[in-house]
This record gives structure tokens, sequence and C-alpha cells, in this order.
């Protein structure tokens, strides 16, 4: 596929229509037999639930119809190589302890990244709020077709600011310290588990900043664009000791101060 198939524009139709339709079925999941077919993963914690696989399925049937050259990459498995130098990353549903609990506060993230490992467009779809998180490389960030814009302060000690733990516990002690640093210095934090709608609220001003350690690719892959798209500073973290890679969304005028203390 090329030209006006591969457009920006274009391609974020195919994401938006993707996250509809995983949205569709989480939701009817949710409302009905959500704990259905639970296991784990990476700990006890990390957990993975048939809802999950089955919205990856979905996502990789539909995908298949629409974009047959394109490769996949999917939380729960998928790894499909492409023809065509596109590559879409999903995470099928993005806050599977919330859902499990029945806490309102998971999502649907697709994203589709070209040879270079670039986000061309993405969306992030939260089905209990019907709030459609879009973006696309030629076009400005929206809320449910509106556009968005990040937070502009440069005030740390007033700043509101979201976070995400790991699931490994020697990991999560050194971001208790990591935390523990950072508490004085601003208005509050905010740990709501799911890094795509963290980044997607972020996006919008909800938060004004938003930094988590121990994600993958498919947790930030749309997210991380609408950030930027956004005009939020969009930096990664490094490995360090205990802490593993990392992202930090935040105003650009509290980049400084906040990588002095959790980068």
């Amino acid at each position: 596929m090329s030209g006006e198939q591969d457009a920006p524009q274009r391609l974020l139709e195919v994401a938006v229509a993707l996250c509809e339709e995983a949205g569709a079925l989480l939701l009817e999941r949710f409302e009905g037999d959500r704990r259905r077919g639970i296991t784990s993963k990476s700990t006890p914690t990390d957990l993975v639930s048939e809802a999950d696989l089955a919205s990856e399925r979905a996502i990789a049937a539909r995908l298949a119809q629409l974009r047959p050259q394109d490769g996949l990459l999917g939380e729960e498995g998928e790894d499909q190589a492409g023809a065509s130098g596109m590559r879409w990353v999903i995470d099928p549903l993005d806050g599977t302890v919330n859902f499990l609990f029945g806490i309102p506060q998971w999502c649907v993230s697709v994203a589709v990244q070209d040879h270079s490992g670039a986000s061309i467009a993405g969306a992030v779809f939260d089905p209990c709020r019907q709030e459609m998180w879009t973006a696309h490389s030629a076009g400005g960030p929206k809320l449910n077709g509106m556009p968005i814009e990040g937070s502009t302060t440069k005030d740390l000690a007033t700043a509101m600011i979201a976070t995400g733990l790991a699931y490994d516990a020697n990991v999560r002690a050194a971001q208790g310290e990591v935390l523990a640093k950072l508490i004085p210095k601003v208005r509050d934090i905010r740990r709501f588990g799911s890094a795509a709608l963290d980044l997607t609220w972020t996006a919008a001003g909800r938060y004004d900043a938003y930094f988590e350690r121990s994600m993958k690719i498919w947790d930030v892959a749309a997210g991380a664009l609408i950030c930027e798209c956004a005009g939020l500073t969009v930096a990664e973290l490094p490995a360090a000791g205990p802490l593993p890679w990392g992202l930090l969304a935040c105003s650009p005028g509290l980049t400084r101060g906040l990588l002095e203390i959790v980068g």
C-alpha cells in the first residue's frame, strides 16, 4: 500500500476503527464476566485475562482485512512482520488490573509506526467514558474530534504529577525512593494504573506531567505521539540501577526540574 492509503489521516481512521471494535468487545466483558480466564505473566501481580486475548485477536483479524501488508506487534503475543514498512503497535487492554477489579480506568491503545519506529498515527480509546484520543503526524491532537493542548505551567510546586509503578517488588522499592523526593516538591501525585490514559490525560492538561518506568512500546506508542502533538516534552528516562527505562511527558517548563528528580 502507498500514497493516499498511507496518508496519516487515513492511518488514523484505521486506528480509530480498531479501537472502537476492541473497546465495544471489552466494555461488554467489563459489564459481564470480566474475570474469566485470568493468568499471570512476569509476576503474580502482572495479570492477563481472556478479555486481553480476545481484544488482541479481534484487532489482528480486523487489521488483516484492512491492512494485510502491514506488520503487527501486540502485548499479548502478536508479532507479525509486514511487507509495507508499516507496523501497528497495540495494547489491547491497558489497565488490565483495573479492568479485573471493576475500576473504570482502562483503555485500548493503537499506533502505527513507519520503518524508523516513529509513530505516524495513534488512538487511545476509553470505552467507559467514551473518550477517543487521537493524533497523527500531520495534524493536532484531539479528544472526540475537539482540539486539545497540554499544560504550560512552569511552577513545579503547583504541578499535578501522574505516575505508575512496576510489577517487580524491587523496582517498586526504588520507585518509592524517587517518589519520596518528589512528593514534597509538587502539588500532588496521582497513580491510576493505565499508562496510555495517563499520557492522554497529560496531553489534555488534566495532569501537568506524567512519568513511569518499566513500560513497553505498546504502552506508549500512541500516547507519546499524542503528547508530542500537544506541545509537551516527551523525554526518555534511561535505565539507572534497579530502575528500568521509562518516559517523562510534561510541560516544557517543568522538564529540567523533573529530570533532576526522576531522571
